[in-house]
């Protein structure tokens, strides 16, 4: 069973420049919890700090079978990047506008937890109702055609 999250308001709201894989150090209640499918990314976000990536305000549910040591759903988790990927990063969000987001939790085959983000920037509102005029557009070419 694959577990695949995705963050569908971030097409919506931001321009994807540039995509990263990241693992996430997470705790053995967390690693279960998404597992079974029990995560959001949709309000999550990413900061730079002290030279490190983490990931702010993603919601991972707890473990039911958790006990004392459950985790707190909304902590912060650092991202596991190489340091190349983090100086690059590191780089690019100084430039005004730019952020990173993550896109899709997924577990890899090997059964880690991995986080894809991008580097993104955001759309104005014209942007966001042009899109929406394309994906009508779309839709009723595709039902004409059937």
């Amino acid at each position: 069973m694959a577990v695949e999250i995705k963050n569908k308001k971030a097409l919506y709201r931001f321009f994807l420049l540039d995509e990263f894989t990241a693992g996430m150090e997470l705790t053995g209640s967390e690693i279960k919890s998404i597992r079974n499918g029990k995560a959001s990314i949709v309000e999550g976000y990413c900061k730079m700090k002290k030279g490190e990536l983490y990931v702010i305000n993603m919601y991972i549910a707890e473990y039911e079978n958790g006990g004392y040591a459950n985790h707190k759903p909304k902590r912060e988790r650092k991202l596991l990047l190489n340091r190349t990927e983090l100086s690059k990063l590191e780089r690019k969000l100084k430039d005004q506008g730019l952020t990173v987001v993550p896109i899709e939790l997924f577990i890899s085959e090997k059964g880690y937890a991995k986080l894809k983000v991008a580097l993104a920037k955001g759309k104005k509102m014209h942007d966001k109702r042009e899109d929406l005029k394309d994906k009508d557009i779309a839709r009723d070419m595709d039902r004409k055609g059937e």
